[in-house]
């Protein structure tokens, strides 16, 4: 029996033991290391931003850890000598990115509720590679994941972006400052004695509009010379972000605060930024952040209830439990991603965030339950030019599945990032 044959077996341990023994391209020592790699599978679900997004019988090429080309294995060229498998009835599919995760390190570091505001303190100090919450995510398909601090303050600090699965953080390094970690409401109005809204939106404007001003002094000295600005660490996130090379990430929740997200931060001070939660009835402010251009990453909520004891279906606009991510999407609203706050929902089970949603209405006829899990967070954190997709030029995280990400039936056997294989269902023992 063949490889191809073996492999149609959904959990059959020999198939899987065939796999565990194949030679990866850039796995230490493997004799493929530098002729790259060729995987063939019975689809390949590239989701690019635009553009074709699934290949039937395709193969995927890959060297030095990016990929090289993707296309049907009938006019796809491999080159000689570079090392094939095949997957046989099996899917490839971007590795997922999760924006709001809180496992990489320890999470009372997190929550250094020094002011309430405290844009200068950085995640990146505490992360951990080895950290087994964070290992255990590869096995749900998480290979890139934005650690954030907590929600304890309005601004809690700067997060950053990493790759699962290297073992020096150095290695992992995706971009730092990986975003400036914006809350609004619920948590922080427990700051010390309390505080309100009104103060909390105040002091949050105040704070955006001085680091935006030390922004503006140090593009006018690189620009035009002069008196050098003195560097203030409170407010050098500032600088990427007023540049558009960085993004905040914004706890929001409730019409309310997702509209002062959308009206304070984008449409007033001109900072890219994305919705995180979402929930609450967040979702009726969705046409104004699908106007503005702002994401919405979305839960690890994945309802809203009637706000009443007792639902009341006979009145001329019943209330219903309400999926947040469909809220979304029925209020017009196309970049909607998921993510899982872990360690409230595991970073392992970012996939079934999607499933949820579309068990609650959300729409997926395009795809747009696995863009969610991986270009649309790519986009929406600025890092689509090497993640999200599987594309010529982009890194190699790719996994090997059994079929749609986002449906809970599916098990992942392999995962590579940059072309390693860091995660096998057979050597590792896990399966989500």
């Amino acid at each position: 029996m063949g490889i191809r044959s073996m492999l149609r077996l959904h959990y059959c341990p020999l198939a899987l033991s065939i796999m565990a023994t194949l030679a990866f391209a850039g796995d230490p020592g493997a004799p493929g290391e530098e002729r790259g790699l060729a995987i063939k599978a019975a689809k390949v679900l590239a989701v690019p931003a635009e553009g074709q997004q699934v290949f039937d019988n395709a193969v995927v090429l890959v060297k030095d850890g990016r990929i090289t080309e993707v296309g049907p294995q009938a006019s796809t060229a491999i080159p000689e000598g570079w090392e094939t498998i095949d997957v046989g009835e099996r899917w490839l599919a971007p590795g997922m990115i999760d924006l709001h995760n809180h496992v990489a390190g320890s999470l009372g570091d997190l929550n250094d509720m020094v002011y309430l505001t405290n844009p200068g303190l950085r995640a990146s100090s505490i992360v951990s590679p080895r950290n087994a919450a964070v290992q255990r995510g590869l096995a749900g398909g998480v290979t890139s994941l934005l650690l954030i601090p907590g929600s304890g303050t309005n601004i809690g600090g700067q997060g950053v972006l990493v790759k699962v699965g290297h073992p020096e953080y150095e290695k992992g390094e995706i971009r730092n400052p990986g975003s400036l970690k914006l809350a609004q409401a619920g948590n922080p109005e427990r700051y010390l004695i309390g505080v309100g809204r009104s103060f909390m939106n105040w002091n949050t404007r105040d704070t955006f509009e001085r680091g935006v001003a030390y922004a503006k002094r140090w593009e006018a000295h690189e620009r035009d010379g002069g008196e050098r600005p003195e560097v203030n660490p409170q407010f050098e996130v500032f600088r990427p972000l007023y540049a558009k090379e960085a993004q905040v990430s914004t706890h929001t929740q409730m019409y309310q605060v997702v509209m002062m997200t959308v009206l304070m931060i984008k449409q007033e001070l001109g900072i890219d930024v994305y919705i995180d939660h979402g929930t609450f009835d967040g979702w009726r402010a969705a046409s104004l952040a699908e106007a503005a251009k702002v994401p919405a990453i979305l839960g690890p909520r994945n309802i809203d209830v009637p706000s009443r004891r007792f639902i009341d279906w006979t009145g001329s606009n019943p209330e219903r439990i309400q999926g947040v991510a469909a809220g979304y999407q029925d209020m017009g609203h196309t970049m909607i991603g998921f993510n899982t706050d872990a360690p409230v929902i595991p970073a392992e089970e970012l996939f079934f965030q999607a499933s949820m949603g579309v068990r609650y209405g959300f729409r997926w006829d395009e795809l747009q339950s696995v863009r969610g899990l991986t270009i649309v967070p790519a986009l929406a954190a600025g890092i689509a030019d090497r993640v999200g997709s599987l594309e010529a030029g982009k890194d190699a995280d790719i996994l090997i599945i059994d079929g749609d990400p986002a449906d809970p039936r599916r098990g992942i056997d392999a995962v590579l990032v940059d072309g390693v294989r860091v995660y096998d269902a057979e050597r590792d023992g896990r399966r989500f």
